[in-house]
């Protein structure tokens, strides 16, 4: 079927009296059902989500391993359960989100906007209640590698986490550009909290969170390019 087609059946529906062409109806369900094939169904969000989670722990783990697991082993057992249980949860959440864009009208447990300004807050009262010190000497000249560590971790996880969401039907790709950056960027908080041997809170609160929100919107802009 060919515009013309189209076109000819359009004046044909606007001109009741005449009939309409009869092989150009019988044409029609067929040129509809011919291209028409199944489709494997998607997983269980659930599933989708969990397979998320570790596409982004994966990239986290193996970039702290290459350059050195220093803060994991520095932080106190309290502090280290208190910010890995949030980056969990957040790193969950952030999944769902990329589950949830996947599939149209699904049914979203928090969109990618108010979830990264969660995290930020989220994470940032954290440091601030863990770590004691708030001394800020160097602040730029040490904070600027962890900075650009967490950024190049977060490009391999959102990759990874894009393999999984271009399986389903994306159709707002800024938002899904944004759930799959805001992922990203978590995983590369995580891999700095693993590496990262620097106790200071301002340090933390500033150029580990910095990760995310850079992230998200470099996702959304990719998102944008491909509309």
């Amino acid at each position: 079927m060919n515009d013309r087609d189209i076109d000819r059946m359009l004046e044909a529906a606007g001109r009741p009296s005449e009939p309409l062409d009869a092989r150009l109806m019988e044409r029609i369900p067929n040129d509809i059902l011919r291209d028409l094939a199944p489709v494997r169904p998607l997983p269980a969000p659930w599933v989708l989500a969990a397979c998320l989670v570790a596409l982004a722990a994966l990239a986290a783990v193996a970039f702290a391993a290459k350059v050195g697991f220093y803060g994991l082993h520095k932080l106190a057992a309290g502090e280290a359960a208190l910010i890995y249980t949030a980056l969990a949860i957040l790193i969950w959440l952030a999944a769902m989100a990329n589950a949830a864009a996947m599939v149209p009208a699904a049914r979203r447990l928090v969109r990618p906007l108010p979830l990264v300004a969660a995290a930020v807050v989220a994470l940032a009262g954290i440091f601030a209640l863990a770590f004691d010190d708030y001394s800020t000497a160097n602040f730029v000249r040490r904070g600027f590698p962890c900075l650009r560590a967490g950024l190049l971790d977060a490009l391999p996880a959102a990759l990874l986490a894009w393999l999984v969401v271009r399986r389903g039907l994306v159709l707002h790709t800024v938002t899904a550009g944004a759930a799959a950056g805001a992922l990203a960027g978590l995983a590369g908080v995580l891999m700095l909290e693993l590496h990262c041997p620097i106790l200071e809170a301002p340090h933390a609160m500033v150029w580990h969170v910095a990760v995310i929100p850079l992230s998200a919107l470099a996702g959304a802009a990719v998102g944008w390019l491909r509309r």
